[in-house]
């Protein structure tokens, strides 16, 4: 009996010891936490593990732009857990943002080998950038632009209705042969914000700079692989065109770097100075040759470039909202001794119209006209006092101004007409072919001549 009962309970204590063997305890769940550089500034990251499994990633990045890093935001950590793993697909027009998540995933679970800030290995060695050009004196000059609405942005729960108006500028001056002697390149990305109640929070007065005039401050280093701002890069564009004709400009070898960056040169000369996308600038420059004037004695040719918003309209009861940018521009060409040997003036008035809820209804992807591009489809005849359409007024002031120095065509006497037309041209020469107010284009030619090359 006592010998059966001993097997018994040695054969309980073998199963016991054997369970206590076999039982594995789930791997406790472990909180780390990461950071990558965004677009705006820092993106943070919560990563939850379970052993070698991603339970979980939470990403903040406050300052990354809305509707475009923050799809990066709300996607990519979904995807980084369905993957278990950083090996993800970016999400398209959100490339820095995206990036910037998976730096700060790999940084929370390994910091030796991802740590932040980032340690950039710098090549041993960097390609010079290209060398100016040649070319002879200029003989024509032309002003080029093309109009883009398309990044405007409806409202909904999330965000806000935003207006956007992306003018590319080109005031280029050609020799003899049509090779390009001058050349400037310029964009007004205006941006026309609305509350929740579609009422305009961008201020109507403020100056809207381009992003020549904002410089440093328009802040794209910050998402540079090479560690430069756009007007460092579009400086080293232009200097790339000096002396080359347009069949060479537009016949550049480019590659798309992905969806926002369609066509990135792609010729080594350009390779460590210019990583932008261009297609938006060639087709700018090309068409500022297509409408070249002939201009004598020029020694340079510059661009002026001023928007404002003020004719932006807020929702009201009988009134639908409005992002209006008005976008003056001018290539002026100088002689040697600093007076307007020619001058190219027009206006992008881009207005981007939304329905009552704030989302918009001008379509996005049509071919937006200046005011000389519409011709006599502008319609201003039937409002003109000497019966004269706006690129007929526009035409008259421009020969004016030829001959003149910069100081003469500021110091123009003018007059007011009415509210909208403060600055009429008050000069007997031009009362018969000069309605039209004038000190907006008398500004821009005036940045131009300052900024001629």
């Amino acid at each position: 009996m006592k010998k059966g009962l001993s097997l018994v309970l040695v054969l309980l204590m073998v199963t016991s010891l054997f369970g206590c063997a076999t039982k594995t305890e789930a791997p406790a769940a472990e909180t780390l936490t990461g950071t990558g550089e965004g677009f705006g500034g820092e993106v943070t990251v919560t990563v939850t593990k379970e052993g070698d499994k991603i339970t979980s990633v939470v990403a903040v990045g406050e300052k990354e732009t809305a509707g475009i890093g923050s799809n990066a935001i709300d996607q990519l950590p979904a995807k980084i857990v369905e993957a278990n793993s950083t090996e993800v697909d970016v999400i398209a027009g959100a490339t820095y943002t995206s990036k910037a998540i998976i730096y700060a995933v790999n940084n929370a679970l390994d910091p030796a080998a991802f740590p932040y800030p980032a340690v950039e290995e710098k090549p041993a060695e960097t390609p010079a950038p290209a060398p100016v050009g040649e070319a002879g004196p200029i003989v024509k000059f032309g002003l080029g632009q093309n109009i883009e609405i398309g990044k405007s942005k409806d409202a909904t729960a999330e965000q806000t209705a935003v207006g956007q108006a992306d003018v590319t500028i080109a005031a280029v001056g050609f020799d003899a042969e049509g090779k390009v002697a001058s050349v400037t390149i310029d964009v007004a990305q205006t941006k026309i914000a609305f509350d929740k109640d579609l009422k305009v929070t961008s201020d109507r007065a403020a100056e809207v700079k381009s992003k020549k005039d904002l410089g440093p401050d328009y802040g794209m280093v910050k998402a540079s692989s090479i560690g430069k701002e756009w007007f460092e890069q579009i400086e080293a564009f232009e200097n790339w065109m000096i002396g080359k004709t347009m069949d060479e400009i537009t016949g550049l070898k480019v590659k798309a770097r992905d969806e926002s960056h369609p066509a990135v040169p792609d010729v080594p000369e350009l390779t460590s100075s210019v990583t932008i996308s261009v297609d938006a600038y060639l087709a700018a420059v090309e068409e500022a040759w297509t409408n070249a004037q002939d201009v004598a004695g020029a020694e340079k040719v510059g661009l002026g470039v001023e928007t404002h918003i003020g004719s932006s309209k807020d929702k009201a009861a009988d009134v639908l909202p409005l992002a209006q940018a008005d976008t003056y521009m001018s290539a002026t060409a100088l002689t040697a001794d600093g007076k307007v040997a020619g001058t190219i003036i027009d206006n992008a008035q881009v207005k981007i119209k939304f329905d009552e809820k704030g989302v918009v209804t001008s379509d996005r992807a049509a071919e937006y006209k200046t005011k000389k591009e519409l011709g006599a489809e502008y319609g201003m005849v039937k409002a003109s006092a000497i019966g004269k359409e706006w690129f007929e007024q526009m035409e008259a002031f421009e020969d004016w101004m030829t001959g003149k120095s910069i100081e003469e065509i500021t110091g123009l006497t003018v007059k007011q007409r009415d509210d909208n037309h403060k600055a009429v041209p008050d000069v007997p020469e031009l009362t018969s072919s000069v309605t039209i107010t004038v000190e907006g284009y008398q500004a821009v030619v005036n940045e131009a001549a300052a900024n001629a090359r």
